[in-house]
């Protein structure tokens, strides 16, 4: 018989900076949405709650998810989040997660899992750190395939920016406050987005969906930077994708706090 997770009920917020203009309203109409699109890493970030309520810093730890944006989630629409527990064996706990709105049934899925021993490493020498391009050239299939290395974004993760961050995205846990508190699984998603972004220019463009792996967690107050590569680039739909390749780490010596591959549609076909 299935565990059932705690249901969260949020208020959505389009937390987005502007930059990005799938995130404005007639930008989004344009291309077919119901107005804009709230950030899926901001979606992801609702879909965690259950999951920190349920196990802790375990999963912040050493727990996966893999998340996939279905369709979007629109800003002051109700979030509800609900899940529950598919699996608790030996190896481990697997739950999946589903979040909806009064529109719609299904705007995003989540599959995680908290492994019974620790997370299998990754070889850091595998991800160099790189200077962030200035100017950010444009994205293309050539410019994404002809990149060794990604430039590495950096972010200090202290008191006020965990403030900031558990605001932005209506977070009501301790977990994520005050000086030693966990930070935040969806700002983990968020430099992610950075490593899309602060690489090249482009034009209206969506996060499809991330798999990631906690390898120890980080805290605030750490510094975290941002190494990746590409992973894949392909097309689907006269919409082409780039999947990135990440490993986010913290303090010095660099210290190992995620795995990410991150996939994110750079290229939209034309309004119709």
């Amino acid at each position: 018989m299935s565990e059932t997770l705690p249901v969260y009920r949020v208020t959505a917020k389009n937390t987005s900076t502007g930059e990005n203009k799938i995130h404005d309203d007639a930008t989004a109409r344009r291309h077919g949405f119901r107005g804009a699109l709230v950030p899926g890493v901001t979606v992801y970030a609702y879909m965690t709650q259950p999951l920190a309520i349920a196990f802790g810093p375990a999963w912040l730890r050493r727990g996966t998810a893999s998340v996939r944006f279905v369709k979007p989630v629109l800003d002051g629409e109700e979030v509800v989040v609900s899940g529950v527990v598919t699996a608790r064996d030996a190896t481990g706990v697997t739950a999946t997660l589903t979040a909806s709105t009064a529109a719609t049934p299904e705007c995003a899925t989540l599959t995680a899992t908290i492994p019974a021993g620790l997370p299998t490493p990754v070889n850091l020498a595998g991800y160099r750190e790189a200077l962030l391009p200035e100017p950010r050239p444009e994205a293309t299939r050539a410019h994404w395939a002809s990149l060794a290395t990604l430039g590495t974004p950096r972010a200090h993760y202290d008191v006020a920016a965990a403030e900031a961050y558990v605001a932005k995205v209506s977070e009501p846990l301790p977990l994520y406050r005050g000086a030693g508190g966990w930070v935040h699984p969806g700002f983990l998603l968020e430099q992610g987005n950075r490593a899309v972004d602060r690489n090249v220019t482009m034009g209206p463009w969506i996060h499809a969906g991330t798999t990631v792996r906690h390898l120890g967690g980080a805290r605030v107050g750490e510094r975290l930077t941002t190494r990746g590569k590409v992973r894949s680039l392909f097309e689907k739909k006269s919409r082409e994708f780039v999947e990135l390749d990440l490993v986010i780490t913290a303090g010095e010596p660099a210290r190992l706090v995620a795995h990410l591959l991150h996939t994110a549609i750079y290229r939209l076909p034309p309004p119709e």
